[in-house]
């Protein structure tokens, strides 16, 4: 890690980022020469439209592009007004409730870009904007990444609007506050924080606008593209914002006191701050009763030690460490490695590639035929492995008992990150045996401990130790008892209602 951030240390900023932005150029009073420069900067796009009007007996012009701007909504609420009053306050003549003037010709064209329709007068000094972006949306769906079996079942869309309206109808409450970003020098990417005022730290809302501020960048397509400008450690493998496209997850998360940040374009909301432990806690366990949501919460965390650790383990059993099996289980496992005239390390590897090249292949085909693929090339390739003699019967199940604990994890980043840190750990048990595999655990320790989202502890609530919040970590206590909110997002307000039980609590002072 040290090289990569010497490297990249050395790297220069170009000559272009050092070049002062472009001044000012104020709305000129001829029409023409106001049409001559917008028509400059988009280079004579073939999609970029005017017209002529009359207004207060003075000459006028309307300028938009077709490609980005809703030609009904020009008609209805700007020609079909203009063209029948003619005379009075234009922008008390338009219908429009988006509208305002600038001065600045850049911010035309940066408005134009954006499917606005802008409208200069004869003679005068300013522009009348107006706003006529084109609206596709798609329907509010559950996300196939974050299915759950009970609770809401919409979920986030490209429309930044859409999906703030989610979250301000599940918490019509004053204090949420949503302040906007435009990131990208290019592609200016409307940005969205979402917070609630008064149960964040203002500190660490604080942290996240400057760090949102500070991003200079021709591109931001993605919330992926923020994170990488503003995790703390960007070196390491541990994600350290948490990605979701549930309204309700996101919801959960800002009345915690954490900050949703969410981009047009795109149907992620990125919540921060986070710890390990909110990557292996769903929806579902919440809508469940304690008992069973405690019970698979503690089926996914074991699941992340066997994804982890079990191809590691076996190579070091095999290997070097085979006195801890049974006798009679020796015999059978040593009879199945008989036949393979490979070490365990290189039937590992070949399986574990094997199964991520299926894995990829069953993303990127359509759903149908990659389910198909999974099923077809696992059965198959499996069978066939071992009747060649390349990889042993024991082999076989433990990879295949690892690719189902990595399913397992609610957060596809979380589950590649196991998936990338097992390799390793691999070559280490396969080099020193279990020792290896005690080292490789240490280092992860130690870097989970020192690690950071944004100023909080990430390995949080174990390492800073706090009993109270061990309540909703490796199980749930039924939700009367979760009457004070997590510590590690430092919220104004630590405690919810003193008597979530109040009819019981009532009933008992009576007696």
């Amino acid at each position: 890690m040290s090289f990569f951030r010497w490297l990249l240390g050395k790297t220069r900023p170009s000559k272009r980022s050092q070049m002062p932005a472009d001044a000012p150029v104020q709305v000129y009073p001829s029409l023409n020469k106001n049409f001559k420069y917008v028509e400059e900067m988009f280079f004579h796009a073939g999609d970029l439209k005017k017209r002529s009007f009359q207004f207060n007996e003075r000459e006028g012009m309307l300028i938009y592009l077709e490609t980005v701007a809703d030609a009904k909504k020009i008609q209805r609420e700007i020609l079909r007004p203009v063209l029948e009053t003619r005379t009075g306050n234009l922008e008390a003549v338009i219908s429009s409730p988006g509208i305002r003037t600038v001065k600045d010709l850049s911010q035309v064209v940066e408005e134009l870009a954006r499917g606005c329709t802008v409208l200069f007068m004869q003679g005068e000094h300013r522009a009348v904007i107006v706003e006529t972006s084109v609206l596709y949306k798609r329907g509010m769906s559950e996300p196939d990444n974050e299915s759950v079996v009970r609770g809401s079942h919409q979920g986030f869309i490209e429309n930044l609007s859409v999906n703030l309206y989610q979250i301000r109808r599940s918490i019509p409450d004053p204090h949420l506050t949503v302040r906007y970003f435009k990131i990208g020098t290019k592609t200016k990417t409307r940005i969205a924080m979402v917070y609630m005022r008064d149960l964040a730290n203002p500190e660490m809302v604080q942290e996240v606008e400057k760090r949102l501020r500070s991003i200079r960048a021709d591109t931001i397509i993605s919330p992926g593209f923020l994170t990488e400008y503003m995790e703390d450690t960007p070196f390491s493998p541990f994600p350290q914002t948490l990605y979701t496209e549930r309204p309700d997850r996101t919801v959960s998360n800002i009345m915690e006191g954490r900050v949703a940040i969410l981009s047009e374009g795109d149907p992620t909301a990125v919540i921060v701050p986070v710890t390990l432990f909110a990557f292996y806690q769903s929806t579902d366990d919440y809508h469940s009763r304690w008992i069973i949501g405690s019970f698979v919460r503690i089926i996914r965390l074991v699941s992340f030690m066997i994804a982890f650790q079990l191809p590691a383990v076996y190579i070091g059993v095999v290997s070097f460490h085979p006195e801890v099996l049974p006798v009679n289980q020796i015999f059978t496992v040593k009879g199945s490695l008989q036949r393979v005239p490979f070490p365990s390390i290189l039937e590992a590897l070949f399986m574990e590639l094997t199964i991520e090249l299926i894995r990829e292949a069953g993303i990127r085909l359509p759903s149908r035929v990659g389910q198909t693929i999974g099923i077809v090339g696992g059965l198959v390739i499996g069978d066939a492995v071992v009747r060649a003699g390349l990889v042993s019967y024991p082999m076989i199940i433990v990879v295949a008992v690892t690719a189902i604990s990595s399913f397992l994890v609610p957060s596809n980043e979380m589950s590649i990150t196991i998936r990338i840190l097992r390799f390793p750990l691999m070559v280490l048990a396969a080099t020193f045996g279990f020792i290896g595999i005690n080292l490789g655990m240490m280092w992860v320790l130690m870097h989970l401990c020192q690690l950071e989202s944004f100023g909080t502890p990430y390995f949080a609530p174990v390492m800073p130790m706090r009993i109270k919040d061990l309540k909703d970590t490796f199980i749930r206590v039924p939700i009367w008892k979760l009457n004070e909110r997590p510590h590690d997002p430092h919220p104004q307000q630590m405690q919810q209602e003193q008597y979530s039980r109040g009819w019981k609590s009532r009933g008992r002072r009576k007696k």
